[in-house]
C-alpha cells in the first residue's frame, strides 16, 4: 500500500511526507526528529524558567511554590485531553509510514474537534470549580493557595489555544516534520516571555498581576500560536491539511481509534500527576513545608526540565520514527531508532546532571532563592536529580519505542509500579515507622526513576509491539 500511492496524490494534500525517516541512515532519521524537538522543549522549559524566575524576584518563594503547586494540579487534568494526542501520533505515524495522507488528515482532524469539545465543554468549567478543593488537597499553605488559585482558574479556562498547538506540533513530528514546530515553539516562548514581564510586574496602564500574570501570559501567547498554527494547516503549506468540505460531525472509527491508543497514556499521565500531587502532600507535611514545596518547584519541576523536557523530545521523536518504520514493514529499523534516541538523550543527561553537582547555588540564584533553607534543600535535591536523569532519559526512549509503535498499555502499568508504588509506599512506609525527612523523598524519586527505566527496556525487547495493528476504513465521503 505505502509504495503504491503516487506522489503527487500528497502535494495535492499538503507537502509530501520525508521518506528518509523509513528509508535512510536510521541515525540520521532519529536525529533529524530529534533535534528539533529536544531544542522546542528546551526553550519550552526555559519558558517555565523565566515565570519562576521573574515571580520568585516580585513575589517571593510563595509565588514559586503557588506556580509549582498550581502546574503540577494543572497536569493532572489537562494530560487526559493530550492523552488524544498520543492516539493521534500512533495512528498518523503508522499512515504516514505507509504514505497515505488522507488518513493522516482525516485522523488530525478529528483529533482537533474531541480536544476542542473536551477542553472547552469539560476542562474549563470542572476545572475552575474544583480548583480551591484541589489546592486544600496538596495541603499547601495559605500564602501558597492565595497565589496559586487565580493561577490555576487562569489555566484552566483559557488553555485551549496551548493545547491545539501541542496537538497540531505532535501531528506534525509523528507524519516526519519537526521543524515546523520548532519554528512555532519558539514564536510561542518569545510571545510568553514578552506578556510576562508584561502581566507579572506590570507595564504603563496594565497592573502588576504578580502570579496570575504568569498564567495570563502563558493563555495568550498559546491562543496567538493556535491562531497562526490553524491557518498553516488549512492553507495546505504544511505536511497536514485540513481540507474545504471535512464534516464537522464525529468520524467514531477514528475517534475509537483515538482513544483505543491514547486512553492509557491518559490514565498513565494522570496516575503519575496524582502521584505528583500526592508527593507533594508528603512534602507538605515536613517540618519546613513551605520551604521544601518551593525546593522542589523549583529544582524538580523547573531545573530537571532540561532533562525532562529534552527527554521527552527524544520520546516523541522515537515515537514518530518507530511509528514510521513499523507502518513501513521495517520493525528492525523501529528497533534501533529506539537504541539510537536513548545514547541522544544519556548524553544530555550526563551534561545537565554535572551542572547540578558543580553549580548548584548558582543555578538557585537565578530564581531570586536566598532563604538558607530553600537553598539547602535545592542543593540535596540536585544531587539525587543527578543520577536520577540518567534513568528517565532512557525510561522515555524506550516509552517513545513502546506508544509510537501502538503498546501504549505496558507505559501504563510500568509507571503505575514505578511512580507510585515504589516512591509513594516509600514515602508512607517511612512515615508511620520514623517520620519523613527530606532527604527520603528525594530518595524515592530516584529509586521510582531506576525501576521505571528497567521496566520499560525489559518490556520493548520482549518485542510484543510487532504485532500491533492500526487501521482506519476508506473516508464516507
Amino acid at each position: 500500500m505505502s509504495e503504491d500511492n503516487p506522489p503527487e496524490r500528497s502535494t495535492r494534500r499538503g507537502r509530501a511526507f520525508d521518506r528518509s525517516i523509513v528509508e535512510g541512515p536510521i541515525r540520521g532519521a532519529v536525529w533529524k526528529l530529534a533535534w528539533p524537538t529536544m531544542l522546542q522543549n528546551v526553550i519550552g522549559g526555559l519558558q517555565g524558567l523565566v515565570d519562576h524566575a521573574m515571580v520568585g524576584h516580585y513575589v517571593g518563594f510563595q509565588g514559586n511554590a503557588a506556580i509549582g503547586v498550581a502546574w503540577q494540579i494543572f497536569l493532572v487534568v489537562i494530560v487526559f485531553i493530550t492523552s488524544l494526542f498520543t492516539g493521534m501520533g500512533v495512528l498518523v505515524a503508522r499512515f504516514a509510514g505507509a504514505n497515505d495522507p488522507e488518513k493522516v488528515n482525516r485522523t488530525v482532524y478529528q483529533a482537533f474537534l474531541t480536544a476542542v469539545v473536551l477542553s472547552v465543554g469539560i476542562m474549563a468549567p470542572v476545572g475552575y470549580f474544583a480548583a480551591p478543593w484541589l489546592l486544600d488537597l496538596v495541603n499547601a499553605e495559605a500564602a501558597v493557595q492565595a497565589e496559586a488559585l487565580p493561577y490555576l482558574r487562569i489555566m484552566f479556562l483559557y488553555s485551549v489555544g496551548m493545547m491545539l498547538f501541542f496537538m497540531t506540533g505532535g501531528a506534525f513530528r509523528a507524519a516526519g516534520d519537526a521543524q515546523t514546530p520548532l519554528r512555532l515553539g519558539i514564536l510561542l516562548t518569545v510571545l510568553n516571555v514578552v506578556l510576562n514581564i508584561i502581566f507579572i510586574r506590570g507595564l504603563g496602564p496594565i497592573p502588576a498581576f504578580g502570579t496570575a500574570g504568569a498564567a495570563l501570559g502563558t493563555v495568550v501567547a498559546g491562543a496567538v500560536v493556535a491562531v497562526i498554527t490553524f491557518w498553516l494547516v488549512l492553507s495546505g503549506r504544511g505536511v497536514i491539511h485540513f481540507q474545504k468540505g471535512m464534516k464537522w460531525g464525529p468520524d467514531w472509527e477514528i475517534i475509537r481509534s483515538l482513544f483505543r491508543f491514547g486512553l492509557p497514556t491518559g490514565i498513565q499521565g494522570v496516575a503519575m500527576n496524582v502521584a505528583g500531587v500526592l508527593l507533594l502532600r508528603f512534602i507538605g507535611g515536613l517540618q519546613q513545608s513551605a520551604e521544601a514545596q518551593a525546593a522542589y518547584a523549583i529544582t524538580y519541576t523547573q531545573l530537571f526540565s532540561l532533562i525532562t523536557w529534552t527527554s521527552v523530545g527524544i520520546m516523541g521523536a522515537t515515537g514518530a520514527v518507530a511509528g514510521q518504520n513499523l507502518g513501513a514493514n521495517r520493525p528492525d529499523r523501529t528497533v534501533r531508532s529506539v537504541q539510537v534516541a536513548s545514547g541522544f538523550g544519556l548524553g544530555v543527561a550526563v551534561v545537565v546532571g554535572a551542572m547540578f553537582l558543580l553549580i548548584p547555588v548558582q543555578m538557585l540564584a537565578a530564581f531570586g532563592v536566598e532563604d538558607p533553607a530553600v537553598v539547602d534543600l535545592g542543593r540535596q535535591l540536585m544531587g539525587y536529580l543527578s543520577i536520577s536523569g540518567l534513568f528517565v532519559t532512557v525510561a522515555l526512549a524506550y516509552t517513545g519505542g513502546l506508544q509510537g509503535t501502538g503498546d501504549t498499555k505496558s507505559p501504563l502499568y510500568i509507571s503505575i509500579v514505578s511512580q507510585i508504588v515504589v516512591p509513594l509506599g516509600m514515602c508512607a512506609v517511612i512515615d508511620v515507622t520514623r517520620g519523613l525527612e527530606p532527604a527520603d523523598i528525594w530518595l524515592a524519586i530516584v529509586l521510582g526513576h531506576v525501576t521505571r527505566a528497567s521496566l520499560s527496556v525489559m518490556r520493548f525487547r520482549q518485542g510484543k509491539w510487532r504485532s500491533i495493528e492500526v487501521s482506519i476504513g476508506a473516508s464516507p465521503g
